[in-house]
């Protein structure tokens, strides 16, 4: 399904600037990979623990400074 983004000039200049030194990908190859991260579940209640700071963090603990 294709769809219309909007992008302003600047963007898609240092998106041109990314693609040259990146001649194997695409402007729709990085916006989809920058979805993808920007959309991807966040849970800090592993990284906490794998940190030593907190045990048992809940999921959200990441959002939430009285974890830190």
């Amino acid at each position: 399904m294709k769809k219309t983004l909007y992008i302003p000039d600047e963007l898609w200049d240092h998106l041109k600037v990314y693609l040259q030194a990146h001649p194997n990908e695409n402007p729709s190859s990085v916006i989809q990979s920058a979805l993808m991260e920007k959309l991807r579940p966040r849970n800090g209640a592993n990284l906490l623990e794998l940190a030593g700071i907190v045990d048992n963090a809940p999921a959200e603990a990441s959002m939430n400074e009285d974890y830190l």
